[in-house]
């Protein structure tokens, strides 16, 4: 049985939205921050010593990364869904999104959150977050013009693996210039599979019917 360790607000969202989108059976246990520090609790350490979420395990394996996880899910269970073919051109930009995600887009909204938390908010860091910022948004919202999806316009993994940098931006950064961001998550939030994720995970704040 595949099961999804499932910290709430967190990455483990879009790995349930990937289950429902492929139709798989799954179990979940869920895990919440601690409502001071934000933290995931130290119960994830015993699946993993970072203690991060989200964590896979299918029978003896122990996945940890989304990107990981969602790769994994698609190769050994997708059954030809939700990826294109290998050896196509339409792969190899499936896999520069997969892995763009969180090698490059998360960097600056990491730093952005982090610095806020600073006495001075990382006064002099903030131009530079900020055009970093500007720079991916922009990169993100020109792939998507004439387009809903971002491989070949077809909805595929990559769009879920995307769907967190994209949700989170909001918080952190206007995407009011970014009218194709916007689409794109109108579209995925109203996809059946998503809204099932979200009522199966629990409130979600970075998107959705049920996010606060």
């Amino acid at each position: 049985m595949i099961t999804v360790h499932h910290l709430n607000n967190s990455r483990s969202q879009r790995v349930l939205w990937l289950l429902e989108e492929l139709g798989l059976e799954y179990s979940i246990e869920k895990y919440q921050r601690d409502a001071e520090s934000n933290l995931a609790p130290a119960a994830l350490l015993k699946l993993h010593p970072l203690g991060k979420s989200p964590v896979l395990s299918d029978g003896e394996q122990t996945i940890i990364e989304s990107a990981a996880i969602i790769d994994y899910l698609v190769r050994r269970h997708g059954n030809g869904l939700l990826a294109p073919a290998v050896g196509t051109d339409a792969h190899e930009q499936y896999l520069q999104w997969m892995h763009y995600s969180e090698g490059s887009a998360m960097l600056p909204l990491m730093l952005k959150m982090y610095t806020g938390r600073l006495p001075d908010g990382g006064e002099a860091l903030q131009a530079r977050i900020t055009s970093e910022l500007d720079n991916h948004f922009s990169y993100l919202n020109a792939a998507l013009d004439d387009a809903d999806w971002f491989v070949n316009n077809t909805f595929s993994a990559a769009d879920i693996q995307l769907s967190f940098v994209i949700q989170l931006g909001p918080l952190l950064h206007s995407l009011d210039a970014y009218a194709n961001l916007a689409g794109f998550l109108e579209r995925i939030h109203a996809r059946p599979a998503y809204q099932k994720a979200l009522a199966k995970g629990g409130t979600y704040a970075f998107g959705g019917e049920n996010a606060p």
